[in-house]
């Protein structure tokens, strides 16, 4: 890691133009997406029944799933929940149907194909008004985190770097939500915690970006603040390849071996990986160099009988 470390020259603030014209584009086609398609919710903010059945062989999702179209329910989610042999059912809001008893026709539809018995193993119903208490809390955590890591980042560092990191991670999640809204990936409760997730991946990541940008200015006392965040960027860059390949391995593992019913959220992860290692390099350190951060403003007060001396030699 050591050689890597001292191998490496990039020029990353040299295409931080580009970089910034990519973002804006996707960041453009996400809003867009966002209010014309707006997101895939699931079940969870929409309202609807949810049923948790086990056969006693390997349950045969694509039978299952005929079977529900036939009896008309075409909107059913069918997938596998947990083993072979555990199907989840989520079925929205159908009006003028109590959700009891339509859970006990699924069941019994079901039954009525299949030759051994079929286990219920739970059905839960959630309605639009749970749903939309849910949507508007999942907003204002957002919101809350990223007033939270401004005003921490504000104390640790300085206000460009502030400004910077929160830039950074409005810029994630507004580009994982639109690659969700343009794709129409569902949007349940469990994409939610990943998005929360991603704000936090990406906070620690801009964090370890910033201690070094900050290190740098002190210890280099020649070159321009460009030249610094460039080699700042390269000395963290061994430490963020590492930790962003080894957090994709245990995210995509959980995506190919953890079945249907966390896709969204290994997706949502994948994503906010890829994305949060990019902004911490193109976008908040772009952000601190476009606000026009320098040595001086990174510099401790120096005190004189008790004041502080500032940069034209007055005292404050």
């Amino acid at each position: 890691m050591q050689l890597l470390k001292e191998q490496t020259n990039f020029d990353f603030m040299g295409k931080r133009k580009i970089a910034a014209i990519f973002s804006v584009i996707l960041i453009i086609i996400s809003i867009s997406s966002l209010v014309m398609n707006s997101l895939n919710f699931g079940i969870d903010f929409t309202g609807g029944t949810m049923i948790e059945i086990a056969y006693q062989e390997e349950a045969d999702i694509n039978k299952i799933k005929s079977t529900m179209e036939q009896a008309g329910y075409h909107d059913a989610v069918v997938q596998t929940f947990g083993s072979i042999h555990d199907v989840l059912i989520r079925l929205p809001i159908i009006e003028g149907k109590d959700m009891a008893e339509l859970s006990n026709n699924v069941v019994n539809t079901l039954q009525a194909n299949h030759s051994t018995p079929i286990d219920v193993r739970r059905a839960e119903f959630v309605g639009p008004q749970v749903g939309e208490e849910l949507t508007e809390q999942g907003g204002l955590a957002m919101l809350y985190a990223l007033i939270g890591i401004l005003i921490y980042v504000s104390l640790r560092f300085e206000y460009r770097f502030a400004i910077g990191s929160v830039v950074a991670l409005v810029h994630d999640v507004i580009i994982t939500l639109g690659i969700f809204s343009v794709f129409q990936l569902e949007f349940d409760l469990t994409v939610l915690a990943a998005i929360l997730a991603i704000i936090g991946y990406s906070l620690n990541d801009t964090i370890v970006v910033f201690d070094r940008i900050r290190e740098t200015f002190l210890r280099q006392r020649k070159g321009s603040p460009t030249e610094i965040v460039n080699r700042a960027l390269n000395d963290t860059l061994s430490r963020t390849l590492m930790t962003s390949m080894t957090t994709l391995l245990v995210v995509a593992s959980l995506f190919v071996f953890g079945g249907e019913v966390i896709h969204a959220f290994s997706i949502a992860l994948l994503l906010g990986i890829v994305i949060g290692t990019y902004s911490s390099i193109y976008i908040a350190s772009n952000t601190v160099l476009a606000m026009g951060v320098s040595k001086a403003d990174l510099l401790p007060p120096v005190k004189e009988n008790g004041h502080e001396i500032g940069e034209d030699g007055s005292q404050v």
